[in-house]
């Protein structure tokens, strides 16, 4: 394959768990793929050492702070170096690529994503708050664009695998599978008392901090719900939450028959990252494929939504519509970021989710300015909530 044909490859994101793996699956293939992109938030080092192994046209650090040493850095290299939000959001839109890879954390991945729309990108979707907290912004501009969305969440490569060759009319339901995180077994009194570094502690998946302790709380599985309805045109009701304890059915399908098709696979992010590259093509991996009979039993239980809150509150949210799932995502970032700080317990972060949403304005029809503002609205309420609480 001439270089010219290589799938030049954009990720957005890539010193973080999903960013990296992702390197590694170009790396794996060099003769299908090229890094063209690289962007970071903070992590400079890290970027430079990357944009060194890839040579990248281009490398983005958001913080500006850190322009200067990244730029020394790369000095003797032909790698392009900017900083700034703005600057990755440009290089969504504008920079020489095939396909993006969405892996920035949280509402930060949601610019990027909509220049990557307008510029009609083949986008590998792995920051889920791109959907949660605009998809029917985001569905609207895809019916309109040359742009396709593939996800790279292994729930939703999952469902999107069951889903090819068969009619979507045909589906009457997604069952989403959760791991249920390192406090399934806990009681409500035990979750009083659970550490930050309980909640990183997951079980099955090796991930950064802000998606581990999503996890911890099921939020992360709220957030997919949300992501599947627009991923897949599939509305709440018709969505089922199932806590899977082993992370080996990645997802199921139910179809109008009542058969079921199930994706299994080892819980390992470099496959679903592997099908999104080469989709529709599936390429062949050098790990070694999962052995059913190292898992005697797969079990699967209900939800204890009592214990983990805020999955309802995803529900409560898609339900209401609007704005209302960014005034979520953006209480729980702040209330994650405040848990990570020590500057509250577990079981606090879904008091500020609910006041904020009870706090924030809503706006039954949201354009993006709105959705902007929303975010930062629904941000700095639930600062207050925090200041209040620590007082």
């Amino acid at each position: 394959m001439k270089d010219s044909e290589l799938k030049r490859i954009a990720v957005l994101g890539s010193t973080g768990s999903i960013g990296t793996q992702t390197l590694d699956i170009i790396a794996e293939y060099p003769s299908m793929f090229k890094a063209s992109v690289l962007t970071a938030r903070s992590k400079w080092q890290l970027l430079a050492e990357q944009a060194r192994k890839f040579l990248p046209d281009l490398v983005v650090i958001a913080d500006e702070a850190f322009y200067t040493p990244l730029k020394e850095a790369l000095a003797d290299t032909p790698v392009k170096v900017a900083a700034g939000d703005r600057a990755i959001a440009d290089a969504a839109g504008e920079a020489d690529y095939d396909i993006v890879v969405t892996a920035m954390v949280g509402y930060s991945g949601l610019l990027p994503t909509i220049r990557a729309i307008e510029a009609g990108k083949t986008i590998a979707l792995a920051n889920k708050e791109t959907l949660v907290v605009a998809g029917q912004l985001i569905t609207g501009m895809l019916a309109s664009s040359a742009s396709e969305i593939v996800p790279v969440d292994s729930e939703h490569s999952a469902i999107f695998q069951c889903l090819r060759g068969e009619k979507r009319s045909e589906a009457s339901k997604i069952l989403l599978t959760a791991s249920g995180g390192p406090f399934r077994t806990l009681s409500a009194e035990q979750l009083e008392k659970v550490t930050v570094a309980d909640a990183l502690r997951h079980p099955n998946w090796s991930m950064g901090a802000k998606v581990t302790i999503d996890s911890a709380s099921m939020m992360n599985k709220g957030f997919e719900m949300i992501e599947a309805k627009w991923l897949f045109g599939c509305q709440p009701e018709n969505i089922e939450i199932v806590v899977h304890p082993q992370s080996i059915v990645h997802s199921m399908v139910e179809f109008v028959d009542g058969s079921i098709k199930a994706q299994l696979g080892v819980p390992d992010m470099h496959l679903p990252i592997r099908y999104a590259l080469g989709f529709p093509q599936r390429l062949p991996a050098s790990q070694a494929p999962l052995q059913l009979s190292q898992y005697s039993t797969l079990t699967f239980e209900a939800p204890d939504y009592a214990k983990f809150p805020l999955l309802g509150y995803a529900f409560d949210a898609i339900a209401k519509g609007g704005n209302m799932p960014c005034i979520l995502n953006a209480a729980n970032e702040k209330a994650v970021a405040a848990f990570l700080k020590g500057r509250i317990r577990f079981v606090e972060m879904p008091v500020i989710a609910q006041e904020t949403m009870l706090r924030t304005p809503f706006i039954a029809d949201p354009d993006l300015p709105q959705l902007v503002a929303t975010h930062e609205e629904a941000s700095r309420i639930a600062d207050d909530i925090l200041t209040r609480m620590q007082a």
